[in-house]
């Protein structure tokens, strides 16, 4: 299952990191869905009913606009079939959260979106998911495997002044995203017309499969990954696409790789950075770093992230207090873990403004 992720990239670096393929081939950037990038708020503890960001085709949006062109969304976790009579979405009485790969085409508040080729993919920085243990549950947070490129980390002076020369415009459309490789989760989504006339609700649901052999210890299921520009691509294009083509993209897979971090995340009322740290099941400090997790540290040591947008705590505040698996947790004193270096500094925004209300 998938009950919480986490999302620290703002709106801006959300569209040079979500760069896709169009059906010849061409990189593209999307833009925000007119008045969305206000919608979204960085967290580094997403529950359901939070807003995402969400990739999908602008032809859902416009009907003139080609297939292959793709928007970014800002969409409600926790799907609304568009048939929902209530007139308060919060009285479903079943959780949408997730849906399973094995029966999308036997329930209809999947089956519908499905057919219609109402796909779309949930950007994250990670997923968190829980083991059981014999007395409580440990928290992993699961994610790509990061790469180092040494020649973006290792600029000589020129390079320097000739990207000096360049508009910050250019620099940020026209630049290859170097930074933190999010993660491309397939799903599904819906649009609810409220009764009393008031905007339209859009909302989706993350798919899951069968968890991939390097997860299996940590949880049994696990979202369906589309790894690489080319499964993306396919997932969204539902115009050459069809659905049951589609649902062979929904495999699992054996790319992720995870850490352990602090029972703080259970409280879905937690937002800092902390939530993201690693620590040490055994002893509660800071683990070696494996190779992708100093890659981690090193590229968010030297990210420049004073346009970062600090977490909404009005939004947090509107969520539930939820645990693990959305299940209510007993309140209780955190043992404080050590500080993370780099990777603190950097989930904390180096340099970042204080947020003003």
């Amino acid at each position: 299952m998938c009950g919480r992720t986490a999302c620290t990239l703002a709106p801006d670096e959300v569209c040079r990191a979500s760069r896709y393929r169009d059906r010849a081939g061409q990189r593209r950037q999307p833009r925000w869905k007119e008045g969305d990038s206000d919608k979204y708020r960085p967290s580094y503890n997403k529950s359901p009913q939070s807003m995402s960001p969400v990739l999908l085709s602008l032809r859902h949006f416009d009907k003139n606009s080609p297939v292959d062109e793709c928007v970014l969304a800002a969409m409600r976790w926790g799907l609304v079939p568009s048939w929902f009579k209530e007139s308060d979405p919060r009285k479903m009485q079943y959780n949408t959260n997730n849906c399973r790969s094995d029966t999308l085409l036997e329930k209809k508040s999947y089956k519908d979106p499905l057919l219609k080729g109402q796909r779309c993919v949930i950007l994250a920085d990670g997923f968190y998911e829980w083991r059981r243990q014999e007395k409580d549950k440990q928290p992993f947070f699961i994610y790509f495997p990061q790469v180092h490129k040494e020649e973006t980390q290792e600029k000589t002076e020129e390079q320097e002044a000739l990207q000096k020369e360049n508009t910050l415009c250019s620099l940020e459309e026209d630049q290859e995203w170097t930074g933190w490789k999010v993660l491309t989760i397939a799903g599904l989504f819906d649009c609810w017309m409220p009764p009393g006339g008031e905007d339209p609700l859009y909302t989706y649901t993350i798919i899951t499969v069968d968890a991939s052999p390097n997860l299996q210890c940590i949880h049994d299921r696990m979202p369906a990954i589309l790894d690489g520009e080319e499964e993306i691509r396919r997932w969204l294009d539902y115009g050459e696409v069809k659905s049951l083509e589609a649902l062979h993209l929904l495999q699992s897979k054996n790319t992720l790789t995870y850490h352990c971090v602090s029972s703080l995340v259970n409280n879905s009322r937690n937002n800092s950075p902390e939530c993201l740290q690693p620590v040490d099941p055994q002893i509660k400090k800071e683990p070696k770093p494996t190779a992708s997790s100093k890659m981690m540290m090193s590229w968010l040591k030297g990210s420049k992230s004073s346009k970062r947008k600090e977490p909404d705590s009005e939004e947090t505040k509107e969520e539930e207090h939820m645990g693990a698996h959305n299940l209510p947790i007993k309140t209780s004193p955190e043992k404080k873990t050590k500080p993370a270096g780099s990777l603190q500094q950097w989930l904390q925004g180096a340099g970042k403004k204080p947020r003003t209300n």
